[in-house]
């Protein structure tokens, strides 16, 4: 399962995951197979600490007034109250796992592959630190990774701004064209493109930076300026865009930070230090009109990045941070599907994945957080090269190492970051079995395993890196297939949202409609493309669903008293599995026999491709039409209008032989009233699911 945070409530993207993962489930089970299907929540390290957070602040405390110690206890707390909210709601939807195996990413296991984990890949050389710019978020006082930044069309301005020439005239400037006039203190160089006539006699000379004392940066030529936006000459801001930053690198040129880490400019800003950023921006724009270097501001729709947790601004920055080198790790995961070792479904999905992990940038997996697994690593106190760190799995093995390099008074501290949360859930596949001991049973027997479900839009969060780090520590791929489904939309197709008022709640659904109608809805939309939920689909579901209901009615009114022992023995030996009992059958119930027994291959094909839509369609038209509205009604002849005993068995034979494969066929998809119409039709006592 794909752990939910542990923060969550139900909405429509669990809904349909765990359909189409109980769907999977119920259907091998059904068939002998050994199906295991372990739950589990992730302790989403920015959600939790925001939520617990939020709950402090309304009492009057805040984070940094309580030690780490003292928060992680509030957080383990909140996560003993609340944290079961998402796995209850998840159970209503009828989800078969294993909840004895249910797992969390702080487990003690699972926490120790994480250390295990990045123990190995520090030894391969495959994990290092170093300061480069990532994005930050200044009201958490964290890393984010480049996926968990969402980018938004908002309104904005571009300013344009006189760079005046070294050296020059009064009337002798570059104008420059930028959306964030707050970062023009960082930077290092102003560029054209080489072949933009308009400045060339200007390339190789200085350029001074506005409002700082009269600091000068070089005017430099390279092709990635683009001479047709703005007025073609570009700011390089390393320390705050990242594409200024990879020009930087390319060209050796200085890196210059002049933000904090909550937001405000530092001292490099001179007299706006201490000022916060959009603060700033307004009056560094007033303070450049009044000196006569701002020419002119017009409206501009911007592309804002934005924190998928906290929705805040999130601001590019130098910071010092631990990465993973993908490429090594990318190269096998790319190999993998190349080989056939790993199947993705839908197909198309396979060249978002290629180039994704082609173009793979390094990881960065620290976070400055609380709560999560913290790093495995500590310095030594009184040592001010923090390069000369331990790696350990333990305090213990770390103070050892310690001493051994320093002397027996030597004192350590740990790393105060924590992981990134996507790192424990890239190890889930075999973490939850018993890695790093490989002597587990549920290991040995279930891993590698076999499919893998989630929604498209986690291929790169979660996907990807499974299958990196499970050829990684495995030496093999964590699952043969990867089923993606499609995102839920409203009936008019735009993306569920708070703001639209559009969002459907699953368990207002199931109150309204009930869990089967829900299931049977989204079972039907197609792999990989988003579905249209709406009123209409719920209501027609939930209608077969009352046909279904009154179907079996029909059938337990017309079957023999229990008592008839005799009878029932008639209708028992009857299987209808054969050629041969086939023929012996009047032409109405060799025809909806016949008709079952094409359904049962057309489905198990279905079924065996991942077909779950067509699969359903299938049944319900067979249902619906063949059985519900013809031969239920060829039926009543028999059983009312003949004095036949023998024909009116037959019917009540076929009724039941039909029904029964109905209900097998439907139960992966409607497991409760399937379930229950079972218990009262069947004679053996087992469940429907064991079939």
């Amino acid at each position: 399962m794909p752990p939910p945070n542990v923060t969550g409530s139900l909405h429509m993207g669990h809904a349909m995951f765990v359909t189409l993962e109980d769907i999977m489930v119920r259907y091998f089970r059904m068939k002998g197979r050994p199906a295991l299907w372990i739950p589990g929540t992730d302790h989403a390290g920015i959600a939790t600490q925001l939520v617990v957070e939020k709950m402090l602040a309304a009492e009057g405390v805040k984070r940094t007034d309580l030690t780490r110690e003292e928060f992680t206890k509030k957080v383990w707390e909140w996560k003993e109250k609340y944290g079961g909210t998402i796995t209850n709601q998840i159970r209503r939807l009828g989800a078969s796992c294993d909840w004895s195996r249910e797992r969390f990413t702080l487990d003690e296991q699972l926490s120790r592959a994480v250390v295990e984990a990045f123990v190995r890949l520090h030894d391969k050389g495959l994990i290092y630190q170093g300061s480069y710019l990532v994005n930050w978020s200044p009201n958490l006082r964290t890393a984010v990774s480049d996926l968990e930044v969402e980018y938004s069309e908002e309104p904005g301005n571009l300013y344009f701004i006189k760079y005046r020439v070294a050296g020059g005239t009064r009337d002798d400037f570059l104008t420059i064209a930028t959306t964030r006039p707050e970062t023009l203190f960082g930077d290092v160089a102003i560029a054209v493109n080489p072949e933009d006539k308009r400045y060339a006699q200007h390339v190789g000379k200085l350029a001074i930076v506005p409002l700082t004392c009269g600091r000068h940066v070089p005017i430099i030529a390279d092709w990635y300026v683009d001479p047709e936006f703005g007025t073609g000459v570009l700011k390089i801001s390393p320390g705050h865009d990242h594409n200024d930053y990879h020009i930087a690198r390319k060209l050796g040129l200085p890196i210059l930070n002049v933000m904090n880490k909550d937001g405000t400019l530092n001292d490099v800003a001179g007299l706006y230090s201490g000022m916060d950023r959009f603060e700033a921006r307004e009056k560094l724009w007033s303070d450049l009109v009044e000196t006569n270097l701002a020419v002119k501001k017009e409206p501009y729709t911007l592309r804002v990045p934005r924190s998928q947790r906290g929705g805040e601004v999130i601001e590019p920055l130098i910071s010092k941070q631990w990465f993973v080198t993908m490429e090594p790790l990318a190269e096998k995961a790319l190999r993998a599907v190349e080989e056939g070792q790993l199947t993705i479904l839908p197909e198309r999905f396979e060249k978002i994945y290629n180039h994704w992990l082609t173009n793979i940038k390094d990881w960065c997996i620290s976070r400055q957080l609380w709560w999560g697994h913290r790093i495995p690593v500590w310095y030594i106190v009184g040592k001010k090269c923090e390069e000369d760190y331990i790696v350990a799995r333990t305090e213990e093995e770390a103070f050892s190492k310690a001493q051994e390099k320093y002397g027996k008074s030597v004192e350590i501290y740990q790393d105060p970051d924590v992981l990134d949360t996507w790192f424990s859930s890239a190890l889930w596949p075999f973490s939850t079995l018993g890695w790093p001991d490989l002597s587990k049973d549920d290991y040995k027997h279930f891993y590698p395993s076999t499919v893998l479900e989630t929604g498209h839009d986690i291929l790169f969060f979660w996907v990807a890196r499974m299958v990196m780090m499970g050829i990684e520590f495995t030496g093999s791929v964590p699952f043969s297939y990867v089923y993606l489904h499609g995102l839920i939309r409203d009936s008019e197709g735009r993306k569920m949202s708070k703001t639209l008022g559009n969002v459907i709640d699953p368990l207002d659904t199931i109150k309204d409609y009930g869990t089967d109608a829900l299931r049977f809805t989204l079972s039907l939309g197609t792999a990989g493309q988003d579905l249209n939920l709406s009123t209409e689909r719920l209501t027609s579901n939930k209608a077969f669903t009352n046909k279904l209901w009154n179907a079996g009615k029909f059938l337990l009114q017309n079957l023999p008293d229990r008592s008839d022992v005799s009878a029932w023995d008639f209708l028992l030996a009857n299987k209808f599995d054969t050629e041969a009992s086939l023929q012996k059958l009047p032409l109405p119930e060799c025809w909806v026999v016949t008709g079952l027994h094409e359904l049962i291959d057309k489905v198990s094909t279905s079924y065996d491709k991942f077909f779950f839509g067509d699969a359903a369609r299938e049944i319900y038209d067979f249902f619906w039409a063949d059985f519900a509205d013809w031969y239920i009604e060829a039926s009543k002849t028999r059983l009312y209008h003949s004095s036949d005993k023998l024909a009116a068995a037959t019917a009540q034979s076929v009724l039941l032989y039909v029904f029964e494969n109905i209900l097998k066929l439907l139960h992966p998809f409607m497991p409760f009233v399937t379930e229950e119409l079972w218990q009262k039709a069947s004679t053996d006592g087992y469940s429907l699911a064991y079939h």
